[in-house]
């Protein structure tokens, strides 16, 4: 029986390469300075990184087209919120809000002198402005005016009781905490805790995140004698998982800088022929313009860069240094004694079928690993 041929496709892609790494040979300063005219222009797209950055863990880890997000999208048909009507039993999302949370721990809240500070704070994050926009610039609305909170305009009133959970059927549950009831009455008897809500319209997100940005800043500088201050807000998991990101920026510099120096150093030889420093520097240098060049080309079509892809540069490092060995060993293979032309047409002829099948197999599970399961 014949033999079966079983390198069809890989003959044809030898022999391709091979004719590419002679004109590598010929024209090399071609292949070493129109890159860096390439990358740098690419480049440039780092520009818009500001702009194109995603930083919604929602947006993130949640598959574009999954079964929540069309449910979603049926609630928001059919109880479209309305924000000049406010009801935030018709909210579809989370909403875009700030919250201060007063506790006044082993003592009742609902005094005067308490609630003398309360709303002294509660002045102070109405008063912020965003240039010329005020809070009621920004609030959303109902009858008119900006939502308020229930438990303030309940003391407004001068009322001496207040019911729980519902108080002249409004549910106040959400506003008042570590409630304590008189006895077989659902009357409070004290209270420790009392949280405020802001909310805002979601037309202008960026104003938005400045507005709520400041009442961070703000918050955080509230002191009261005997109270304790706490807030969060609806873009409080995005600045956290931000700041994380930002805080193993270092220890991934590190982790460069070694992998690096070890690729250098690895190819050091004493024998000055056969010493391959500059060629692994050349190396790491390429994988840096292939960071820089398709990153910044992402960002030049629009793409949002997430957080998440602040990794990506250690992996493509990893594999261009690893297809770098692959050359440097195919390259001293070749006879010492050919020219420059020849040599480089052997080493791709050799490497460049292993470094397609590899880089391939490595896009294929980067275009799979993104995209969760539902």
């Amino acid at each position: 029986m014949a033999r079966c041929k079983t390198d069809c496709v890989e003959k044809p892609i030898a022999r391709g390469f091979e004719i590419l790494g002679g004109f590598v040979g010929r024209h090399p300063w071609w292949f070493l300075i129109l890159p860096m005219f390439i990358s740098a222009g690419l480049g440039g797209g780092f520009y818009f990184l500001a702009d194109r950055e995603a930083n919604g863990i929602e947006e993130m880890f949640t598959p574009m087209n999954g079964p929540a997000k069309e449910e979603r999208q049926v609630v928001k048909e059919y109880f479209p919120q309305n924000d000049g009507d406010f009801s935030r039993l018709r909210l579809y999302t989370e909403g875009t809000f700030a919250s201060l949370i007063i506790v006044k721990p082993g003592a009742n809240i609902l005094t005067i002198t308490a609630f003398t500070e309360i709303l002294e704070m509660d002045s102070n994050v109405k008063s912020m402005t965003i240039g010329a926009l005020a809070f009621e610039d920004l609030c959303v609305k109902k009858g008119g005016v900006c939502v308020s909170n229930s438990i303030i305009d309940i003391i407004k009133t001068n009322t001496t009781t207040i019911d729980y959970p519902y108080h002249d059927k409004i549910f106040i549950a959400s506003e008042i905490g570590g409630v304590k009831l008189k006895s077989g009455l659902t009357e409070i008897d004290s209270a420790e805790a009392i949280r405020l809500f802001y909310f805002l319209k979601e037309d202008n997100q960026t104003i938005n995140t400045m507005w709520l940005q400041k009442f961070i800043e703000t918050a955080s500088k509230m002191t009261k004698e005997g109270m304790t201050i706490s807030y969060f807000t609806s873009i409080s998991r995005d600045d956290e998982f931000e700041k994380s990101s930002d805080s193993i920026i270092p220890l991934f510099s590190l982790t460069y800088a070694l992998a690096i120096n070890f690729s250098i150093i690895s190819c050091l030889r004493l024998d000055c022929v056969r010493n391959k420093v500059w060629v692994a520097t050349f190396g790491v240098l390429s994988s840096g313009m292939a960071v820089l060049s398709s990153f910044g080309l992402l960002l030049y079509c629009g793409m949002p860069f997430a957080m998440t892809v602040a990794t990506a540069p250690f992996l493509i490092l990893g594999i261009g240094v690893d297809d770098m060995f692959i050359m440097i060993s195919c390259w001293q293979q070749t006879q010492v004694h050919d020219n420059v032309e020849d040599r480089m047409a052997a080493t791709y002829k050799d490497a460049a079928v292993s470094i397609t099948i590899t880089t391939l197999t490595d896009a294929l599970a980067f275009y799979i690993g993104p995209y969760p399961v539902v």
